[in-house]
């Protein structure tokens, strides 16, 4: 797959790692910055990555922030994105089996590095289930997207 990887100045001591770690697994790497540790909007790099991932350009996306939190709210007000804080490895698979995730947002601040590697393997290597009732749930979800 090709992911895209973007943070804030708060993701960017993990960013490397998170890389390498997603590289690791065979996949490639779409960096979207930033490239230092000075302060910067993380809005502007959740668009960037938010951007690639709705063209298809990257088929999943992992943004880094302080919390996370900031870099969700924002990726999931882009069309077609769907995106979660995930600091625990069950809900980074059974967001993206259970609810299509394409974005998994993580708290630099939150979580180190070891936990991180878990938490990214969890969510690559899963895939959403098509059982009726995820599918049912997810174009309800598409539904309130397009109403709003």
């Amino acid at each position: 797959m090709r992911i895209v990887i973007a943070c804030d100045h708060g993701g960017f001591p993990l960013k490397s790692f998170v890389k390498q770690v997603v590289l690791s697994g065979g996949h490639d790497v779409l960096d979207v910055g930033t490239d230092s540790s000075e302060s910067v909007d993380y809005p502007d790099f959740t668009k960037k990555a938010g951007k690639l991932v709705q063209t298809g350009e990257a088929d999943r996306g992992i943004i880094l922030c302080g919390s996370g939190v900031g870099a969700c709210i924002a990726a999931n007000k882009m069309q077609g994105i769907y995106a979660s804080v995930c600091h625990d490895t069950y809900t980074a698979h059974q967001g993206v089996e259970h609810d299509n995730m394409n974005i998994l947002c993580i708290g630099a601040r939150v979580i180190g590095p070891e936990l991180a590697r878990d938490i990214i393997l969890s969510f690559l290597s899963a895939d959403f289930r098509e059982d009726e009732r995820f599918r049912r749930r997810f174009e309800k979800v598409k539904l309130i997207e397009e109403s709003e």
